[in-house]
């Protein structure tokens, strides 16, 4: 079994960083149509959204693997959100191929005070097949893991950017809409 650990500190809070991690939209989709998320290479679809907190989200992804797999550098995963304990922590366990394989993921949000936070995230990997996973279990889930401390900064800081952006734009319509407020 593979297992991969990092950390980031963000400048932002706890919930700030949930609420992009577990964004739930608005209910203005296509009916039945999956949301879809794309981050790089990386493609999310969720079929179904969960409970309120995300517990019970379930979601195909597609992701670059090496080519010597024969997948064409194409894997996917079909992972299932198993616990969710807002705006703390969060964890999924999936199977995927080509390699199949079972994966179990999770992350921690750390409140480090004065409007920063710490997130704590861990993935284990394990192929099924005894002889696939002597050959190729380690460096498939080193390429995996490759990218996903800078995408995960990315979409964190990203995300809590966009909708700090979008908060002020509200603050200033709302200002602008009220009675006395400017023109």
């Amino acid at each position: 079994m593979q297992e991969h650990r990092y950390s980031l500190e963000v400048e932002a809070t706890p919930a700030e960083v949930w609420s992009v991690l577990h964004h739930r939209p608005r209910n203005d989709a296509t009916p039945g149509a999956p949301r879809v998320i794309e981050h790089g290479d990386v493609r999310i679809e969720i079929w179904t959204e969960g409970d309120e907190h995300g517990q019970g989200l379930v979601r195909a992804c597609r992701f670059r693997v090496p080519k010597y797999l024969l997948s064409g550098g194409i894997a996917r995963s079909w992972e299932c959100v198993v616990e969710s304990r807002p705006p703390e922590f969060s964890r999924y366990e999936a199977v995927g191929k080509p390699l199949w394989s079972q994966a179990s993921g999770s992350h921690t949000i750390v409140d480090l005070g004065d409007g920063r936070s710490r997130v704590d995230f861990v993935e284990t990997y394990h192929a099924f097949n005894p002889v696939l996973r002597a050959l190729f279990e380690r460096r498939v889930h080193r390429f995996i893991s490759g990218d996903n401390d800078r995408v995960m900064r990315e979409a964190i800081e990203g995300g809590v950017a966009y909708r700090r952006a979008k908060a002020a734009q509200a603050a200033a319509a709302a200002v602008a809409d009220a009675p006395g407020g400017a023109s």
